[in-house]
């Protein structure tokens, strides 16, 4: 990522998720802090305010479980930082990706950073008892940029191995 558009580009996702995520946390533990669901699409789709010390999916480490996953961001901060600086100039697609894991995974460090209680969750979707973890905008910034991230590798892949392909024809 050598050009200052892409940096910009980088910059600019990154830092509006990152403030997107972080008022709607603030909006929610205001709003939301009798612990009571707001319907928003019927029982569907409801803002219900959930302090989670553990991972996603509620993959919990003990005591420890805060430490242990701000370390692990950290770590997965410094990966993601190679990946950045490694972008081909002109990869929006893939800047943008990465720009939306790296915000929301500071938006969920600053969080267990602030509070002991854990990563302020308020979005709840499901039907009836089925529910989805409830999630914030930092867990949807990570997982629309992860999967972005996949496909793009995936068709970095398929190009290279079509361009390898054309090169063993091309050769006698």
């Amino acid at each position: 990522m050598a050009s200052g558009a892409d940096r910009r580009l980088f910059w600019g996702a990154a830092a509006a998720v990152f403030v997107a995520d972080l008022v709607t946390k603030l909006v929610a533990e205001t709003l939301l802090a009798r612990h009571l669901p707001v319907p928003v699409i019927g029982e569907y789709v409801q803002l219900r305010l959930v302090y989670n010390q553990c991972a996603a999916f509620g993959l919990c480490l003990g005591s420890y479980s805060r430490w242990i996953f701000f370390g692990l961001a950290l770590v997965a901060l410094v990966v993601l930082r190679s990946m950045v600086l490694a972008t081909r100039s002109g990869d929006r697609f893939r800047i943008v990706s990465l720009a939306l894991v790296c915000a929301g995974a500071v938006g969920n460090v600053v969080d267990r950073i602030r509070s002991a209680q854990g990563v302020v969750d308020f979005v709840d979707v499901g039907i009836g008892s089925a529910r989805w973890p409830t999630f914030n905008v930092a867990d949807s910034a990570i997982t629309v940029g992860a999967i972005a991230l996949a496909v793009s590798l995936w068709l970095e892949g398929r190009a290279q191995e079509r361009a390898k392909e054309a090169r063993a024809v091309e050769q006698p």
